[in-house]
């Protein structure tokens, strides 16, 4: 079955950059879409980025591009976040998902999910 970890959370100053990694297994590569999204208390959850694992091509929420690259590492099976210039506002669980399908920004539309990792951005 679907498996994804996120790992690399953490606590950084604003300014700051992380890299999150999601190990992905169980998953069709050539047809999946996998995904990063956001959630604070009392919020939805939040689109971040996108990439489809075949082609590339990449998809980024307007309040976090220029900042964040999605990229995927085929030889560890992991999609990545690089997130620079990290700023409070993004402070959140950040989650990775995996949709096949067309590409989407509504988590709904994703059917696998991992654990989620804490990024906490001090001011």
């Amino acid at each position: 079955q679907v498996q994804l970890v996120e790992a690399g959370g953490g606590l950084v100053q604003a300014g700051g950059s992380l890299r999150l990694t999601c190990a992905a297994s169980g998953v069709t590569f050539s047809t999946v879409l996998m995904g990063w999204f956001r959630q604070t208390p009392g919020k939805e959850r939040e689109f971040v980025a996108a990439m489809f694992w075949t082609i590339g091509r990449a998809y980024y929420a307007d309040s976090v591009k220029g900042r964040v690259t999605i990229s995927r590492d085929n030889a560890k099976n992991t999609v990545n976040l690089q997130m620079d210039s990290l700023k409070p506002e993004d402070t959140a669980i950040y989650y990775c998902a995996a949709r096949y399908g067309p590409s989407s920004l509504r988590p709904t539309d994703y059917n696998y999910w991992g654990q989620g990792t804490q990024v906490t951005v001090s001011s």
